[in-house]
């Protein structure tokens, strides 16, 4: 097993990144964790409370259960994973069932944040790319698909987005073992990424094998 950590700015290219990963190796073979499913449980709280939340600060996570549930999967035991909803603000009762697989890939803005959980990832991944693309991709992205207006928008870059991102998301380039700029859109810098999972992957098998023989 593989346990894979991406990070990146919001709009920088993450999931293109992970979708280009799963999209090169067999079905069954990758479960992505996404780090926005371990935010705070804030149900004891109203929803006016639930709406000040800042979820570009580290502290909206819940680093613990995100580091013990990727600890079970590395020992190949199954976990429930949360789920949470931007509308009510909180986690829902419901979970997701996920095995574990051969390459685990933990996705989020901070996935390289915390030691705990940086410590668990065999390579840690940085998607890279500069401030003007990463704003108007989140712009065409919210007014899309959320409905927020453009002025709304400006304000929460100007006064979230962009102080959370260089305090907290940036420094935690230096711990990535590969740094992928241009939005995920680098092919030399893809391509070598899947050789490496791949070769790590039959590496593994092959090791199996042999136990088991």
């Amino acid at each position: 097993m593989i346990i894979i950590g991406i990070a990146g700015g919001t709009g920088s290219g993450k999931t293109t990144v992970v979708r280009k990963i799963v999209e090169s190796l067999p079905d069954g073979t990758v479960s992505v964790i996404p780090q926005d499913s371990y935010y705070n449980d804030q149900s004891h709280l109203t929803l006016a409370e639930r709406k000040k939340t800042n979820f570009d600060h580290p502290n909206a996570f819940d680093w613990t259960l995100l580091s013990e549930q990727i600890a079970d999967l590395k020992k190949g035991i199954a976990i429930e994973q949360p789920t949470y909803s931007y509308i009510v603000n909180t986690r829902l009762p419901e979970t997701i069932h996920v095995e574990p697989k051969e390459v685990i890939i933990v996705e989020g803005i901070m996935a390289l944040y915390d030691k705990t959980l940086r410590d668990q990832m065999d390579l840690k991944i940085f998607v890279d790319a500069g401030s003007d693309e990463r704003l108007l991709r989140v712009i065409c992205r919210d007014i899309a698909e959320r409905g927020h207006s453009l002025d709304m928008l400006i304000d929460k870059y100007r006064n979230v987005l962009k102080p959370m991102h260089d305090e907290f998301i940036e420094p935690t380039k230096q711990y990535a073992d590969i740094i992928i700029p241009n939005m995920g859109n680098n092919g030399p810098a893809i391509d070598m990424l899947r050789m490496y999972i791949k070769a790590v992957v039959a590496e593994d098998k092959y090791r199996k094998s042999l136990r088991d023989k």
